[in-house]
C-alpha cells in the first residue's frame, strides 16, 4: 500500500469517527451554557472572517471596491429577508454596475 492510499484511508477513518462522535455522545456529555455561547460566537467569528477575506482580497491584494460593495448589497438584502434569488442577483448587479461605471473598481 503506498502512502497516498494510507493517507486517504486515515482521513476516511478520521472523518467517520468525527461523524460518529456526535450521535454516540449525544446526551452523555452536557456542555455548560457559557461554553455553548462561546462556541456559537466562535462560529460566527469564523464565518465573518471567511466573508471578509473572500470579499476584500484577491491574489494576496485588495480586490477593488466593486466586490465589497456587492457583498454589502447582498448582505443588506439578506438582512431585509429578501428571497435568495433577489439577494444573489442584487449583489451581482451592484458589482457589475460598479465595474462598468468606475474603471478602477474591479
Amino acid at each position: 500500500m503506498n502512502a497516498t492510499v494510507a493517507v486517504i484511508l486515515a482521513m476516511a477513518v478520521g472523518t467517520y469517527a468525527f461523524r460518529l462522535v456526535g450521535p454516540v455522545l449525544h446526551g452523555r456529555v452536557v456542555l455548560p451554557a457559557r461554553v455553548q455561547e462561546l462556541l456559537s460566537a466562535g462560529a460566527v467569528v469564523l464565518l465573518v472572517a471567511l466573508l471578509a477575506t473572500g470579499a476584500l482580497t484577491e491574489g494576496g491584494g485588495f480586490a477593488g471596491w466593486a466586490r465589497p460593495a456587492g457583498v454589502l448589497v447582498g448582505g443588506v438584502l439578506a438582512w431585509r429577508r429578501a428571497p435568495f434569488v433577489v439577494v444573489v442577483l442584487g449583489a451581482a448587479a451592484a458589482t457589475a454596475l460598479l465595474r462598468a461605471v468606475i474603471p478602477g473598481a474591479a
